[in-house]
């Protein structure tokens, strides 16, 4: 019968403690604080170019962590701010790219039947060294392309997060 020794016992012991460490991944979260940047410094952005918006700022498990409506915008833009941020964070595709990507190709076109999804510009995902962490969805001011530039201005304000390339 074969009798382990403590050595052979201590070296499965770390093998086994090492292959569970390396299981589990580990992933940045957005905090409350930073979501509350980003909508601020979204609004802020618009106003100051005379545009009232909706900002929903989504975690990476696509839970709303902020939301804010400029009193005079429009119901149903709350709804449209964060089906533009859940398509950015689901898709890991800035929603303006896909609208543009729908309207040139009938594959992509397909995208706009999947519920939740919005393609409509406004939705940016949020990424923290290169690791996708959430999503901003902005709505109401004014077009696809302004509510876009709304929500990258909104990502600059914060040295945290990745910058997306300027369009």
């Amino acid at each position: 019968m074969f009798k382990p020794t403590a050595s052979l016992l201590a070296m499965l012991a770390a093998l086994s403690a090492a292959s569970a460490t390396a299981q589990v991944r580990q992933q940045g979260d957005l905090t409350l604080e930073t979501a509350n940047r980003l909508v601020a410094g979204a609004i802020d952005t618009c106003r100051r170019q005379e545009r009232a918006i909706v900002v929903a700022v989504l975690d990476r498990g696509g839970n709303l962590l902020a939301l804010q409506r400029a009193e005079t915008v429009g119901p149903h833009n709350i709804e449209a701010s964060r089906r533009k941020a859940y398509t950015a964070l689901s898709t890991r595709t800035a929603t303006l790219d896909l609208a543009r990507q729908a309207a040139a190709s009938a594959d992509a076109r397909n995208l706009a039947t999947l519920p939740e999804l919005l393609l409509l510009g406004g939705g940016v995902p949020l990424s923290a060294a290169g690791q996708v962490v959430g999503a901003i969805g902005v709505a109401g001011g004014g077009g696809a392309v302004n509510d876009h530039a709304c929500a990258l201005a909104a990502i600059r304000t914060v040295p945290g997060l990745d910058q997306p390339a300027a369009q």
